[in-house]
């Protein structure tokens, strides 16, 4: 009777990532482990050509992760595009300690980029606003590590976001938004894609 049990814990022991070691949250060909994120009148969440399609919502569609995922030290990396629309078409909602923040990708017309909500305030409003232009269909590479003291995030390996939050409340804007805590993504009223979504513990 026991040595079921010693091999389920083998099981979820080898399960667990290392420190550095990167997992993969999407296989390239199903939404396994994704759950269409219950934003009102959102679009359909399809796999098509080795990613994930984000159809248009009114206004917003989206994903969101059903396993466990860390709430700091961790890094995200994961590559994304703009097919049509002119709003965020990737915005990443991610754990930061006992709170939630989302990375916007293209909001407010199409081209800022900052962390909702930093002391309250929006992307568009904070010292992590910024300006970034967005071709329709190319992949951006995106990566974001999350810290008790900091918050960065590059695309194509250029900084666009460096703050420090220790000391500082960190939330989400107010709306449907949070359906995408703890781990998710969404567009805005525009077509989005993404692949290659990894995560790592930071050692």
């Amino acid at each position: 009777m026991r040595a079921p049990f010693v091999l389920l814990l083998c099981v979820t022991a080898l399960a667990q990532p290392k420190a550095g070691e990167w997992r993969s949250l999407f296989d390239g060909k199903t939404l396994q482990g994704w759950h269409e994120t219950a934003f009102t009148e959102h679009g359909k969440s399809r796999v098509e050509n080795g990613a994930i399609v984000l159809a248009p919502g009114a206004p917003m569609t989206g994903i969101t992760w059903s396993g466990a995922f860390p709430k700091s030290n961790y890094e995200v990396r994961f590559e994304a595009a703009r097919i049509d629309g002119n709003d965020f078409f990737a915005s990443l909602t991610f754990p930061v300690g006992d709170s939630f923040c989302t990375w916007v990708t293209g909001g407010w017309g199409g081209d800022i980029v900052g962390l909702s909500s930093i002391d309250g305030w929006d992307a568009s409003d904070n010292e992590t606003r910024a300006y970034f232009e967005f071709e329709k269909g190319r992949w951006y590479a995106f990566r974001l590590q999350v810290t008790p003291a900091r918050i960065t995030g590059w695309i194509d390996e250029k900084q666009i976001v460096n703050v420090e939050i220790a000391g500082r409340t960190v939330g989400l804007r107010q709306g449907e938004i949070r359906l995408s805590a703890p781990f998710g993504f969404a567009s805005y009223g525009t077509t989005g894609a993404l692949r290659k979504i990894d995560y790592r513990l930071m050692p």
